[in-house]
This record gives C-alpha cells, sequence and structure tokens, in this order.
C-alpha cells in the first residue's frame, strides 16, 4: 500500500511538471523562436525545389533561386547558417508544425486560412494566380476554356484561385491536381491538359528560360502576396527576419538580388 502511495505520488508531481511546462510555453511572452534559433546557429527553411525561380535545383543538383538567396542573406547578417530542407508542398503545414523546418520559403502566398494556422511576415512581394497555355492552342480568355482539362499544384494556392472563381471553376470539365508545377507544364506541353493555373512568377520564368511555346492568358484568376510562414506564435523569429530583409531593402541588396532573377526590382518590402 505505502509503494503505490509512492508511485502514486510520483506520477502526480511528473504530471504536474509537465503541466507547468506546457503552460509556461503557452504564456504570454513566451516566444522563444529567435532565441532557440540562435542558440542552434541554424535556421531550417522548408521548400519545394520544383518551383523555379524561387527555389530549384540547377543542373548541378544544387538548390537556388530567388528566395534561396535571400534566406542565405538574410541567415549571414544573423550570424547563423542555413539548411535548406526540401519537402512535400501538400505537407507543408506538418513538417512545419512538428519542428522539422523553422519556416516555410518558396513563394508562400499568404491567404487568411494559413493566418489562422502560423505566423506570417509583411508581403515581400506581390503575385497573382495566372492562366498558361500552349501558345498554339486557341484559348485566348477564361471563358474560352469553358469544357476543357485544367491543371493545378497539390497544396498551392492555385486551389484557393479556381474556388475563389466560382463560374471559371464550373466551366471546366476537369481538374487535374499535380505534385509539382513543371510536372504541369510538361503536361501542358504534350496536351495532357489545356492548361494549367500556376504563379505569374514561375509561369514567367519558364517561359523565358525554357524557351518553350507557353503563353499566359491576359485575365488573372487572384493576385496575391509572398510572405515566409512561421509556426503560429514564433513571432519574434518573423520579426528578425523581416527587420533583415527591411535592412537589405535600404541598402540596396534586395533590389540587387531582385534584378538578378527577374531583371528589375519587383519586391514590395518597406515600400
Amino acid at each position: 500500500m505505502k509503494r503505490c502511495t509512492v508511485v502514486l505520488l510520483a506520477l502526480l508531481l511528473v504530471g504536474a511538471s509537465l503541466f507547468a511546462a506546457g503552460t509556461k510555453e503557452q504564456a504570454p511572452g513566451g516566444d522563444n523562436s529567435l532565441d532557440t534559433v540562435m542558440s542552434k546557429g541554424l535556421l531550417v527553411m522548408g521548400l519545394d525545389d520544383n518551383f523555379p525561380p524561387m527555389g530549384f535545383r540547377n543542373e548541378k543538383g544544387e538548390i537556388v533561386g530567388f528566395d534561396v538567396d535571400l534566406a542565405k542573406e538574410v541567415t549571414k547578417r544573423m550570424g547563423i547558417t542555413l539548411k535548406l530542407q526540401p519537402i512535400d508542398w501538400n505537407a507543408k503545414e506538418q513538417e512545419l508544425n512538428t519542428g522539422n523546418i523553422d519556416c516555410i520559403w518558396n513563394g508562400f502566398t499568404i491567404t487568411e486560412e494559413r493566418k489562422q494556422a502560423m505566423t506570417f511576415t509583411p508581403p515581400y512581394i506581390h503575385n497573382a494566380q495566372v492562366v498558361v497555355v500552349r501558345d498554339d492552342s486557341p484559348y485566348t480568355t477564361l471563358a474560352s476554356l469553358s469544357g476543357k482539362s485544367v491543371g493545378y499544384q497539390a497544396g498551392s494556392s492555385a486551389s484557393s484561385a479556381i474556388d475563389a472563381s466560382p463560374d471559371f471553376k464550373r466551366s471546366i470539365k476537369n481538374f487535374v491536381e499535380f505534385k509539382e508545377n513543371l510536372t504541369g507544364l510538361m503536361d501542358l506541353e504534350i496536351g495532357g491538359i489545356d492548361a494549367l493555373v500556376v504563379d505569374v512568377t514561375v509561369a514567367n520564368d519558364n517561359i523565358k528560360r525554357s524557351g518553350k511555346a507557353f503563353r499566359i492568358l491576359s485575365e488573372e484568376l487572384a493576385p496575391e502576396d509572398y510572405g515566409i510562414g512561421f509556426r503560429k506564435g514564433d513571432q519574434k523569429l518573423a520579426d528578425a527576419v523581416w527587420q533583415q530583409l527591411l535592412a537589405m531593402q535600404a541598402d540596396g541588396t534586395l533590389a540587387e538580388i531582385s534584378t538578378k532573377w527577374f531583371g528589375s526590382d519587383i519586391t514590395v518590402v518597406g515600400k
């Protein structure tokens, strides 16, 4: 009986300790996200490594891109190391919430739904969801795609843009989901689908670099903004990264990186 009492007391003490720890973690002002990253000396950046020009693999297999260059400069200024962690874009929130990555930084669209689940920086680039077709196709408007087959990337904001355009959505015969935009563009090229909903930054980059006969319809499905996503409540880490981007905007580094990838400064940081 005495032994049972001792065991019970021990269990109660463990439970109380865990409860106290959880309470401390949830308490106001308990954000230690920046301290954790700085003490590790490492920021793990989650990205889709098939999303040019934001993040993709070059001919040597190295992960490069606009967002990669931004993150490298930010972490250099913070005095920490950057780790690039390719993820399944359809499971990005899970990767973040389980601690496998510290942020999602890869042409990540800010939406109201995502803002409820994580902490975002302010926008650093304006973007839009557009429709890409083959240059030799007869399609010139969204309405002209009625009864046709349209693709989009799984887990991307293209899906939200389609949902936000009910007339367009109802007019399409069927939608085809792809794991990556590049796969969707390849299917478009061979005629597997009639059009692809994709970020305008991705569309312009693919057309310019590949030289393939695609064109972008003039009607946008939805305007949007790119931001950097962190775990909900990791405000101090988000603020620290944003302060570095502001400094990069002020000294011209941001414009330099943007011009390298886009031909001009298309960023909106501090503007």
